[in-house]
């Protein structure tokens, strides 16, 4: 901030933004869970979610509360820059151009943003958009999961696949009441045929031979496919919040294992709502979390999850008085005497 001579009286985030974000970095460089006030993305979370602020483009004069805008959202911007973003090797390279290009001289915003996409050969309209030239805030929520799994085309399997899901359907209401009933077929078992033997599901020679001719026709791969076993998952996601940015997805299987996959912000190019993202596993996904380190400041951790979490929170516990007024009461309440009253007593007890 001393060498590149940012223009503070049109600008103030260009000096006091850049200043706590070099700040939060040189606090994390001297010491391990230093209190930083300014750079963590949750820390920013209540004012983003306000609606009292003006973009981190707008005119010194005009800022409405100036710490979070000129101070902590910069601060917070690049700091989600350099870990989510860009990764820290490829924005501490753009960022340390930017201080070479421009020392001894006075640099725009746009200088700023130019030098950063130059240097780190990345279009970041996006980002500048949201962060710096809106009040809109991260909120992506999960909305909902498809599960697939690819057929595998062979009819012992598919066909018992198919009953199995038959099977785990409710009952309906009249199954349930008219179970125990006494039956036809059951005081005349003669009266059963092929059909109380065999249903829909049942395997014949014709599928049997079918499947046989379809995998003659495929090549190695192709059957390998087939019988991959992958789980495929057709996940829905809302930019409620309107700012754009990278999914940081938490994926847990049924084996207890867990990984991250990183979506980059491009993903919203062509739908910037509303986006369904396709995952694959080698087995089945219990649970997908959006953002678990809380890396991208999203202001409703409620919906990221699937299934939905239950959070807990604390309800305050208020004790009223419900009394009716009583006037006798009030009225035969002794008077309290003043300060200048109980004084001039305690000087007559004591001249006494």
């Amino acid at each position: 901030p001393m060498i590149v001579n940012s223009d503070e009286r049109q600008w103030t985030w260009m000096d006091e933004g850049l200043n706590s974000f070099l700040q939060f970095l040189a606090e994390g460089a001297w010491e391990e869970d230093y209190p930083a006030r300014r750079g963590e993305p949750r820390d920013i979370v209540d004012y983003m979610k306000s609606r009292n602020q003006t973009p981190i483009m707008t005119n010194s004069e005009s800022v409405l509360q100036r710490g979070p805008n000129a101070y902590a959202k910069p601060a917070t911007a690049l700091n989600i820059l350099r870990e989510t973003v860009l990764g820290r090797e490829l924005f501490d390279f753009a960022f340390k151009e930017y201080g070479r290009r421009w020392k001894f001289k006075r640099p725009t915003p746009a200088d700023l943003f130019r030098t950063m996409e130059d240097a780190s050969g990345t279009d970041l309209d996006w980002f500048w958009r949201g962060w710096f030239y809106t009040t809109d805030a991260v909120d992506v929520s999960v909305d909902g999961i498809s599960e697939y799994t690819v057929s595998s085309q062979n009819p012992e399997i598919e066909k018992a696949w198919r009953r199995k899901l038959r099977d785990a359907e409710p009952a309906s209401l009249t199954e349930q009441r008219n179970k125990g009933m006494p039956r036809r077929v059951e005081a005349h078992p003669e009266l059963k045929d092929f059909y109380n033997e065999h249903d829909d599901f049942t395997v014949t020679n014709a599928d049997r031979n079918k499947f046989t001719e379809q995998q003659d026709k495929l090549e190695d791969w192709e059957k390998a496919l087939l019988s991959s076993g992958k789980h495929l998952y057709l996940v829905d996601f809302t930019n409620v919040g309107g700012l754009v940015t990278p999914l940081v997805l938490e994926i847990q299987l049924a084996s207890g294992k867990k990984y991250i996959e990183r979506i980059p912000a491009e993903v919203w190019r062509y739908s910037p709502k509303k986006i369904t993202k396709l995952i694959v596993t080698d087995e089945p996904m219990v649970g997908l979390t959006q953002d678990p380190y809380w890396e991208t400041a999203d202001i409703n951790v409620d919906n990221n999850a699937w299934p939905r979490k239950v959070n807990p929170s604390r309800l305050e516990l208020f004790k009223t008085n419900r009394s009716q007024p009583d006037l006798m009461k009030d009225f035969n309440t002794p008077l309290k005497q003043t300060s200048a009253e109980k004084a001039a007593a305690e000087t007559q007890k004591a001249a006494q």
